[in-house]
């Protein structure tokens, strides 16, 4: 509706008619400065201009733009136009830039705006305190009045000019609003971050050159959302790598879940990740599987090297195409999940052998993170000692507990098959039996273990490293399943890599 229509279309004396049409202005500045503070974007902001702006100044048509700057890419909003046209074509227009070169309203008769000529246009600049162009807005075509083109007049200029004056600041306010938002994001990014990193340094203690790569890695690899192959050693800590992943990146609010392959029997691995029907077999109850279980988080898949190739085969086809199937059901399920797996076996020696499929190897290790064992970084064992000590310290109540000299120089000289779960058992164990406040190196109980001087050599470590083990199984009379549990390893290392 224009401003003529909305006064009445009726005679009336010209004095009256100028005077409700300034009142009818006045109220549209007012509606579109309440309007505006309820605005946050700058396309509501243009939409309410130009939509109030082009009757109001008895146009037929009109546009309203903002140029791209900082973090705005800008915006356009049009009414009565046939299409809607580009932030660039707007800012290249010739008529454009003349009304943002100029010090206020431009008024002009036989025009070519936007490629098409018009016979009357008008156009002001929106600009803040700073006189800085944010955008523009142009109304085009004045109502026709009794056969004659009417031009608009200073009354429009004064109009126009008082609209940029009310809508610029608040145009310049949503740019404000959205750099801060960005730099609110940014901050509360680069916090997370920090809170990750000193995440790592808490739970993955240690300032060795091999540790210090291994949090880098961690760090960088969490905001991702690839699937991660943690190698290492038994007992080196996988898992908690595993769960600073999880936790720096944006699936934390999520599941984690964590499976061990090896310790599910083959005939229930493949229901406990995927789930499975109710009635399959008599008695069965459906149960939904880790990957539907974890939606939205992230599954750790440990000794991932023992997963039947049958199963491997099916993890490959979720890998791939993020779907699963429960046992005994026909219906595709879609699943949102990170997967991190991890393994104490070279699996390209398990993929030579045949044991492990190489499709899913390289599915798995799309960044692989490489924990070191603890022979290999022992000055960290001072400080993951203290670490274990003043865990144990806590929980109990004593007052303190501290290794004696002798006690650390034992402890470095250990080989540590167990890597630091057997140094958290030895400092437990030896914890339990001494009643003062000091741990001396006869308190460590290493078993049958005469100790070497450590060498640099990796064949004679690996040697230590089979003594050792071997000595303990003799000295629990071959109990496999004991002898894990005091070198705090996983039991399936000593079938693979020790017993005869």
């Amino acid at each position: 509706m224009t401003a003529a229509a909305a006064l009445g279309s009726g005679p009336a004396d010209p004095g009256t008619f100028a005077l409700k049409k300034k009142v009818l202005r006045l109220e549209t500045l007012y509606d579109i400065s309440r309007s505006l503070a309820q605005a946050r974007d700058e396309d509501s902001l243009l939409e309410e201009v130009v939509t109030r702006a082009v009757p109001v100044l008895d146009a037929e048509r009109g546009f309203a733009s903002t140029f791209p700057e900082g973090f705005s890419s800008g915006a356009v909003a049009v009414a009565g136009l046939g299409s809607l046209p580009s932030t660039v074509d707007v800012a290249s227009d010739p008529f454009v830039l003349d009304v943002c070169r100029a010090r206020g309203p431009v008024l002009r008769r036989d025009e070519t705006v936007l490629g098409q000529s018009v016979a009357t246009a008008a156009g002001v600049a929106l600009t803040t305190a700073h006189g800085e162009v944010l955008g523009v807005l142009v109304v085009l075509e004045r109502e026709e009045r009794g056969g004659e083109t009417p031009s608009f007049d200073e009354e429009d200029r004064r109009f126009l000019g008082s609209l940029s004056a009310v809508v610029s600041p608040a145009l310049e306010a949503a740019r404000q609003l959205r750099a801060l938002s960005v730099d609110l994001d940014r901050l509360r990014e680069e916090n997370r971050s920090l809170k990750g990193t000193a995440e790592i340094d808490r739970v993955l203690i240690g300032d060795s050159p091999p540790m210090r790569r291994v949090k880098d890695l961690i760090s960088r690899a969490a905001s991702s959302r690839v699937s991660v192959l943690i190698r290492g050693e038994s007992g080196t800590g996988k898992e908690l790598a595993a769960r600073l992943l999880h936790l720096g990146s944006s699936r934390r609010e999520g599941p984690f879940l964590a499976l061990n392959c090896a310790a599910v029997p083959e005939s229930l691995l493949e229901s406990e990740l995927f789930g499975i029907e109710k009635g399959v077999a008599t008695g069965v109850e459906a149960r939904l599987g880790k990957f539907e279980l974890a939606s939205g988080g992230t599954i750790f898949l440990d000794e991932i090297a023992d997963t039947p190739l049958a199963i491997q085969a099916k993890l490959l086809r979720v890998l791939q195409e993020r779907e699963i199937e429960r046992i005994g059901g026909r219906t595709r399920i879609p699943v949102d999940v990170r997967v991190v797996a991890a393994t104490h076996a070279d699996l390209r020696e398990e993929i030579r052998h045949r044991r492990f499929r190489e499709d899913l190897f390289y599915r798995l290790r799309v960044v692989e993170i490489e924990l070191p064992p603890l022979r290999n970084r022992r000055e960290d064992i001072p400080r993951l000692a203290a670490h274990f000590l003043s865990v144990i310290v806590s929980r109990d109540g004593r007052p303190s507990l501290r290794l004696t000299r002798e006690g650390i120089a034992a402890l470095l000289s250990h080989p540590f098959p167990g890597n630091v779960r057997e140094l958290e058992n030895l400092l437990e164990g030896a914890a339990a039996l001494v009643a003062g406040e000091t741990i001396d190196a006869a308190d460590l109980q290493f078993g049958a273990l005469v100790r070497a001087p450590v060498t640099s050599s990796s064949q004679d470590l690996e040697s230590l490293e089979r003594e050792h083990v071997l000595r303990v199984l003799n000295s629990v009379g071959g109990n496999k399943s004991r002898a894990a549990r005091i070198l705090g390893i996983n039991r399936r290392t000593i079938y693979r890599r020790f017993a005869s």
